[in-house]
């Protein structure tokens, strides 16, 4: 990394500002230029149309370029006063012309900022070994939907050099699929490569792509009914309830009903050993019907009607697939993962 790289890394220039500190512009660039050394030295500033600074300086006395100060070996009491001289103009260029940024590439800051727009969420930089990783949390459940890095290139493509930011997203496994045989997309750094994937933030996908992916890992993360479309997944015990000889009866049957459920809101009723799995979805037809009833192992106080729209093959959406939605324990009605939800009928017929 050069001089100036290190200086002006995660900053953006305010051409308004390098014209007030000085600057002249010719054509495409911005140029300024300064003596140092007693004006034995002079340091020649330009900065491109996109905000790339480049530095030379100059002797002065032989009318020629001095490029000793960027040796790195070179430790010299002269060539460090020059290298220090060289560093502190640039650094209080950078103090009054360009914005301090939270990310290197420019598709990562304008990301950022989509999902504070969106979804009012800040990054937050958590690790102090490595300050260029941030998360993006959902303030309501506190989980996880996005996560930012500089990583070198090579670890996601071993024929690359450099760094690179990319973006850690979590989606469902079929997708990441097919999302690793297009540019851009490469197995998960450091996360869960079967449910998590890696996107690179040079422009390669665009941000409505990104934002439209970004919007289904956000979803394993929801709690707020109204982003999981009313929907919820309630769990039955065939030990106690043999819903599936209660069906043969009726397609309508009396459920507990929990006081956040309204009318028209869609069950999906997981039913536990030895099924585990998803093998119902009801629509509520009824609320609010009082119903006294109390045994060892279950209390009611109101019920619901719910009616039959689809059963699942037993065993289709296992729980194992469900842990690739965030759902690790259905020991109580939850919201349904509107990830999840998109899952069922989209894909299981």
């Amino acid at each position: 990394m050069s001089i100036e790289e290190e200086v002006f890394i995660k900053t953006k220039v305010d051409f308004d500002k390098i014209l007030a500190y000085g600057f002249k512009k010719e054509k495409s660039l911005y140029k300024y230029s300064k003596n140092i050394m007693n004006n034995k030295f002079r340091v020649d500033i330009e900065i491109n149309n996109v905000g790339i600074v480049k530095g030379k300086i100059f002797d002065l006395a032989f009318n020629e370029e001095y490029t000793h100060f960027r040796v790195k070996n070179s430790l010299g009491s002269f060539v460090s006063q020059i290298r220090n001289e060289f560093k502190n103009l640039l650094e209080d260029i950078r103090n009054n012309c360009f914005i301090k940024e939270d990310f290197i590439y420019e598709q990562s800051n304008r990301i950022a900022l989509l999902i504070k727009e969106k979804y009012g969420d800040s990054p937050e930089f958590e690790w102090e070994k490595f300050p260029g990783y941030a998360t993006f949390r959902n303030k309501d459940s506190k989980k996880w939907y996005a996560i930012i890095m500089n990583v070198a290139y090579n670890k996601l493509d071993k024929k690359a050099n450099g760094e690179v930011e990319i973006i850690n997203l979590k989606l469902e496994p079929s997708e990441i699929e097919e999302l690793l045989k297009l540019n851009g997309f490469y197995p998960a750094y450091h996360m869960n490569k079967k449910s998590w994937i890696s996107i690179i933030l040079n422009n390669t996908i665009s941000d409505e792509n990104i934002m439209n992916l970004i919007a289904k890992s956000y979803s394993y993360t929801v709690i707020n009914k109204n982003e999981a479309k009313n929907e919820w997944i309630i769990p039955a015990n065939p030990k106690y309830f043999d819903i599936e000889k209660a069906l043969e009866e009726n397609n309508t049957i009396i459920w507990k009903q929990s006081t956040d459920i309204k009318i028209n809101d869609i069950v999906y009723i997981y039913v536990g050993q030895p099924y585990s799995s998803i093998m119902y979805k009801f629509k509520v037809v009824e609320v609010n019907i009082p119903y006294e009833y109390k045994d060892e192992n279950l209390k009611i106080q109101k019920a619901m009607k719910i009616e039959l729209i689809t059963k699942y093959e037993k065993g289709k959406i296992a729980f194992s697939k469900l842990k690739d939605f965030g759902v690790n324990a259905i020991r109580n009605q939850r919201y349904m993962p509107l990830a999840l939800s998109e899952y069922i009928n989209k894909i299981i017929k």
